[in-house]
């Protein structure tokens, strides 16, 4: 056995962390604690979820995709990975990709195979996708910022005139940007009736609401929330988790209704898994942590 996947195994029986109080109505479990149930990784990202409820993430400076299966094993899904950060499942159940070695948008099959489905915009390489999320119809939004990486061997300079908010057609023939004006697009997330976007510009300290529309226009931008993010996921009441400084979450209507504390640094981000759906995974630094909840989280690619 891999001495890695050992030490993983091991780190599974980690002592809790953050025990958090909470009452039997709120959206944490009551008497829920946050648990650090991995460990010793670079930087984790990228957090996906499939139709079993198991959960996939990134260690990008180690150039890995570890899995997290639901009866509680983690192991290595992919090594060489593109330098994959955000990801997320599609339909078929291929694991989509912002794989930024190339600034690429990858698809991954279940065996672990590799189709690019993006490598340039109108004839330039991108920035660095980040991050990405699935529309019901198989469409992708995804950001395009900046962030430049000591792996590159390419010119390091920005490859787009600005760092923009893209969308791609289900067929993979259409590329369009569908918002020029921020600052520095970073999560990204879809509400669970599939008609809102929720983008977050990290560098503005913001997040944005989109209206979706036909041919992944976006309409009737507004300010959700004065608090920008990293990674984002949403849950089966259309409350939205932001990231940085642990996990703020808010409300539909852009109203904080809780914190949840997380000791790493930084977080990255979040989404949910498990069988039914009521763990939240939080990639956080070095760590990956788990928070049960009472709500559940969704996914609309697949029921």
């Amino acid at each position: 056995m891999d001495k890695r996947v050992f030490f993983f195994c091991l780190s599974f029986f980690t002592i809790s962390s953050l025990a958090y109080a909470q009452d039997d109505k709120g959206i944490i479990a009551f008497g829920a604690k946050v648990e650090k149930v991995a460990e010793g990784f670079l930087f984790t990202e990228g957090p996906a979820v499939d139709k079993k409820g198991n959960v996939y993430f990134t260690d990008q400076p180690n150039d890995r995709i570890w899995k997290w299966s639901s009866d509680g094993n983690v192991s290595v899904f992919l090594e060489n990975t593109g330098r994959a950060n955000g990801m997320y499942f599609d339909k078929k159940g291929n694991l989509l990709s912002c794989s930024d070695m190339e600034n690429e948008i990858w698809s991954i099959t279940p065996d672990g195979k590799h189709t690019v489905l993006l490598t340039e915009y109108e004839g330039k390489k991108l920035n660095g996708p980040n991050d990405l999320w699935v529309h019901p119809d198989g469409s992708i939004y995804f950001t395009d910022p900046l962030y430049k990486r000591d792996y590159w061997t390419r010119n390091p300079e920005m490859q787009q005139d600005g760092q923009h908010l893209y969308y791609m057609s289900p067929d993979r023939k259409k590329v369009i940007r569908v918002d020029s004006d921020l600052k520095q697009p970073n999560g990204i997330i879809g509400s669970p009736d599939g008609k809102l976007l929720y983008v977050a510009d990290i560098r503005a300290g913001k997040t944005y609401c989109y209206d979706m529309v036909s041919d992944g226009l976006l309409e009737n931008k507004r300010l959700f929330a004065s608090m920008g993010s990293d990674g984002m996921t949403i849950d089966e009441q259309g409350n939205v988790y932001l990231t940085g400084k642990g996990v703020t979450i808010f409300n539909p209507a852009g109203e904080q209704i809780e914190h949840i504390p997380v000791e790493a640094g930084w977080t990255a981000n979040v989404c949910f898994g498990g069988k039914d759906m009521k763990t939240l995974f939080i990639t956080a630094s070095q760590y990956l942590y788990t928070l049960e909840m009472n709500v559940k989280g969704v996914s609309l690619t697949f029921p």
